[in-house]
């Protein structure tokens, strides 16, 4: 009877630890990190000519987006300019992918160490941000956007509604809204002055940008 009540012990003991195995594993199934999945559905080259073919109010812009510092992070080199004046961007950036929370990441947006003519074009031939480092660069202090994944391939968010200061054409701050899908981004980028005024960015709604590859 001795020998019977141990068994009985051992085994209980043993599904006991089975038991809670299993439900650690169901947990870490549930809090699978898509950091990879968002900077993988950013990644390419886009334009937004066929919203400027229906509303002559936008224009056709140009968007690239292509990794860089491989094993360094989530990094990507970015580029914007008019379709026709891809020699002549008017912005070049570099955003840093960061996971926040289990559904939540955040795009840091980085200036560049030396003159921006250095890079145009450079979304071709990534390896040459390696003459540089992630060191070298220089945050932009509250303009990072917080997206939130609503499905697969699918995240929406925006930066703080005055945090990211903007001296262009008068404004104290800008605010951006971003929508990434797997064929395309819709981005809303805006200028307010110190009263709340709007004064320069797209009216109506974000610009649309189709991915091209």
């Amino acid at each position: 009877m001795k020998k019977i009540t141990i068994l009985l012990g051992v085994f209980a003991l043993y599904f006991s630890c089975k038991d809670k195995s299993e439900s650690h594993t169901e947990t870490t199934v549930t809090t699978e990190n898509h950091l990879d999945e968002l900077y993988a559905v950013m990644q390419g080259s886009y334009n937004s000519e066929v919203q400027a073919q229906v509303d002559s109010t936008y224009y056709n812009i140009s968007l690239h987006m292509y990794p860089i510092w491989e094993g360094k992070g989530h990094y990507l080199y970015v580029e914007q300019a008019l379709n026709s004046m891809q020699n002549k961007p008017y912005r070049q950036r570099i955003y840093k992918l960061n996971k926040l929370t289990d559904s939540t990441y955040t795009s840091e947006i980085y200036t560049l160490p030396t003159a921006d003519s250095l890079w145009i074009g450079k979304w071709k031939t990534p390896k040459a941000f390696d003459a540089i480092s992630p060191e070298d660069i220089s945050l932009k202090s509250g303009c990072e956007v917080v997206l939130k994944r609503l499905a697969k391939n699918h995240y929406q968010g925006k930066t703080g509604d005055t945090t990211c200061v903007s001296t262009m054409r008068g404004a104290s701050f800008a605010r951006s809204e971003v929508e990434v899908l797997e064929d395309k981004i819709i981005s809303w980028d805006r200028g307010f002055d110190a009263e709340g005024n709007y004064v320069w960015g797209a009216e109506k709604a974000g610009y649309i940008f189709n991915k091209l590859d």
